[in-house]
């Protein structure tokens, strides 16, 4: 009788599990009774090998498992447990046009280890058809590789986790403010944290990093991709690395390479403990944790791409294939494969690995990457796919911040308002808008082009109600709106004001990557970025006549763009470095620039810190003052209690609003007011000036209190407003400019205040 499995010399039989599991249908590899409960998924295999590895010599000692049952290969292995090194091997049909790729001699990674130890060694090992030296098929149809890929891949590891962690924070939506980073880049340069530490996990849950953040204000830290990662050939052969993660190896394991040298001399466990330590510091210092995660497509790329987990175990049970021979795979990703979430199967590992690192590893909520791939079917998008819903009746998920990046490359990708609640989404309407209105707009006016009038930033302004008030998730409210300016993708925001087109030459794409569409404006001059200029390029300005002007006009510009997301309903999130204008020169498509581009520099300039020091005040006005953060969409009427509306709109003049004169150009000076009643705080009234010219405002007149001017973003810093940003602004300071009622202000050309009510208006009174 057959075993299904290939012998040779180089492939020895191996024993049969005597044992099988007792809970099959529990997928992955977990120590349990002094052994290990096997289980794989293998719906096309003729027989499945575990594999017991040896690190230090590299010895298999390999178990047939019993099976299939449904699919799934299972057994248990008596002497094995945490710390145990594996794979597997897959035995079956080759038959790459039919969507069929298995070959035993590949050794393969568990689709759900918790532990990855070593580097992959791209070579022709690691490809399961036949490849030349430049690792390009050759022939076709695919023929199946003879060389084992032992010893150039990763191997899966057992871990444990055997330590409580603090509490997750729990922080709510309207408190919330997010502030995405990358592991490494963030501290590779920060001084305070030692050398050894700088650029890992430890670093950042160092205190001197912790301190920046707490200090900062903001409440949520959003990790760039933290799973296992390998880089692509292309990339490989340049001499670059996807320094972003955003091509995954593991859905389990967190990347090994962010780990510091201690832990990673323990090996996987290492990793693991360093990972959950760091979540648990910074719960403990009331920071959330989120992920990026990757779930729509995998590392292994296109058909022809290597071989190292999900293709060599089942190739159509993890991936989306046409229907036809020859099978192709559908890519709605840009990035060779999507993950086939029709599949119970797949839906069940993503689910999984969600609730892994929400329970196990403490993390506190989801970004995930390419979202709308994950709610399709073959025919396309729905909000009530089943992946989509399970993750919001999760029991467990659903208290976690679940987050959308609400597209992808596909035939209606564009999916943004369009997901169920409980799930916020990254709102690219609010980056293109609030972009536009300041720089491209202003730009335009510059050169005696026209603009458009304030009617798309009122409405950005107000939460997108127009994205947000229909569809699968009309009840989330304003907090559905991630509100950015910029990403880890584009430039950033010291860029966006000195940049007028991409300089991505360091990809080596010959500046092919990258979008073109940034809505920027370079004030008059290209790049130039210093924060403050040098000697001899302060020399060279002056000669343009631009030295007086080019450098308070972008850090203005910086400051109408932070303080219009900081004062706008929704969830605010901030790209790490932004707070004090970090520069990528340029380069808006960093994914693989491992150094300076992309390692944020600490040693900042007078005008870096003045910033800084005016992000820390708009955070600590949105933190203390709800009218800066409605949770619930306006309705532009008296709610019970109050005498003026929740949300009113005035031209400059202190008129209200025409409905003509919404899209008129003209009324680019307009005021927004909001009632403080209904949450029980101060009104606040934001003035906005988007001409070249100075304009004067008549302020509403409101419930007939006088204001404070807590903000212009004609300041320098907070100082300039006679502001101590070491301050918490529970109670406002003293010695704010006090503003009477119905009074005329003069705001400078492309400039903003903030007032705030000098009292908490009771209506009663």
């Amino acid at each position: 009788m057959s075993t299904g499995l290939e012998t040779t010399d180089k492939h020895p039989r191996s024993r049969r599990v005597q044992e099988p599991n007792p809970q099959p249908r529990r997928i992955g590899v977990f120590a349990r009774a002094g052994g290990l409960d096997i289980s794989l998924v293998a719906g096309d295999a003729t027989a499945v090998q575990f594999c017991v590895v040896d690190p230090t010599t590299g010895r298999e000692d390999r178990w047939d498992l019993i099976g299939p049952a449904s699919g799934i290969w299972h057994g248990h292995i008596d002497g094995l447990g945490v710390g145990t090194h594996y794979g597997f091997r897959v035995h079956g049909p080759w038959d790459p046009d039919g969507g069929l790729f298995h070959n035993p001699n590949k050794l393969l990674l568990d689709p759900r280890a918790r532990g990855i130890v070593g580097a992959l060694d791209l070579t022709p090992h690691v490809y399961a058809h036949r490849v030349d030296e430049d690792h390009y098929p050759t022939s076709y149809p695919l023929e199946k590789s003879c060389l084992d890929s032992a010893g150039h891949v990763p191997l899966s590891v057992v871990v444990d986790s055997d330590f409580d962690q603090a509490p997750k924070p729990r922080i709510p939506w309207d408190r919330t403010v997010i502030y995405e980073l990358h592991v490494k880049g963030f501290t590779k340069n920060m001084p305070g944290v030692p050398e050894e530490l700088r650029g890992t996990y430890a670093g950042l849950a160092h205190p001197a990093s912790i301190r920046h953040l707490t200090e900062l204000g903001v409440t949520t830290v959003e990790l760039l991709p933290v799973h296992a990662k390998v880089d692509e050939s292309f990339l490989t052969e340049r001499g670059l690395t996807n320094y972003w993660g955003y091509s995954t190896l593991g859905f389990f394991a967190p990347e090994p390479t962010y780990a510091s040298a201690a832990a990673q001399a323990r090996g996987a466990q290492g990793v693991v403990d360093e990972f959950r330590g760091m979540v648990s510091i910074l719960h403990e210092a009331g920071l959330e944790v989120v992920l990026d995660v990757v779930y729509n497509h995998t590392c292994e790329s296109g058909a022809t791409g290597p071989t190292l987990c999900y293709r060599g175990i089942d190739q159509s049970l993890y991936y989306r294939q046409t229907p036809h021979r020859p099978r192709q795979q559908v890519d709605t990703t840009g990035c060779g494969n999507s993950l086939n979430v029709d599949h119970p199967q797949t839906m069940s590992l993503i689910l999984d690995s969600l609730r892994y690192w929400s329970t196990v590893m403490g993390i506190d909520g989801f970004r995930f990457d390419l979202a709308a791939t994950l709610g399709r079917f073959a025919w396309g998008y729905t909000p009530l796919h089943p992946l989509l819903l399970a993750m919001a009746t999760d029991d467990r998920l659903s208290l976690d911040k679940l987050i959308a990046e609400p597209w992808d490359v596909g035939m209606g990708g564009w999916q943004t308002g369009n997901f169920p609640d409980p799930f916020s989404e990254w709102n690219d309407q609010y980056r293109g808008t609030v972009r536009a209105f300041w720089l491209s707009d202003v730009a335009s006016l510059s050169k005696g082009f026209g603009a458009q009038g304030p009617n798309t930033l009122a409405t950005r302004l107000a939460g997108s109600h127009d994205v947000f008030s229909h569809g699968a998730g009309y009840l989330r409210g304003p907090r559905a709106s991630i509100n950015f300016v910029t990403a880890h993708d584009g430039f950033t925001l010291a860029d966006l004001t000195a940049f007028d087109h991409k300089h991505n030459l360091d990809n080596l794409e010959d500046n092919r990557d990258g979008t073109d569409d940034n809505r920027s404006w370079n004030h008059g001059l290209e790049g130039a970025i210093a924060a403050s200029p040098t000697e001899g390029l302060a020399e060279v300005l002056d000669a343009t006549g631009l030295v007086e002007d080019l450098f308070p006009m972008r850090q203005r510009s910086q400051r109408n763009l932070l303080t219009t997301m900081l004062v706008s309903a929704g969830t605010p999130m901030i790209t790490a470095g932004d707070e004090f204008q970090r520069t990528q020169f340029g380069n808006n498509n960093a994914y693989c620039q491992d150094g300076p581009i992309s390692w944020i520099d600490w040693d900042l300039f007078p005008s870096q810190r003045d910033q800084l020091a005016t992000t820390r005040w708009l955070l600590s006005l949105r933190r203390n003052h709800p009218a800066l953060r409605p949770s619930s969409f306006a309705t532009g009427s008296v709610r019970p209690g109050d005498t003026i509306e929740d949300l009113s709109w005035y031209q400059a003049d202190g008129h209200r609003m025409r409905d003509d004169s919404w899209g008129d150009q003209a009324h680019r000076t307009f005021q927004m007011l909001r009632s403080g009643v209904p949450v029980g705080g101060r009104d606040a009234l934001v003035l906005v000036n988007g001409t070249l010219q100075d304009r004067q405002v008549t302020l509403p007149r409101g419930h007939g209190v006088d204001w404070l001017l807590v903000m212009d973003t004609c300041w320098g810093s907070p100082a300039d407003g006679g502001i101590d940003v070491s301050l918490d602004v529970d109670s406002l300071p003293l010695g704010l400019e006090q503003v009477t009622c119905g009074a005329t202000l003069v705001l400078e050309p492309a400039s903003m205040m903030v007032l705030l009510s000098d009292v908490v208006v009771d209506p009663q009174d």
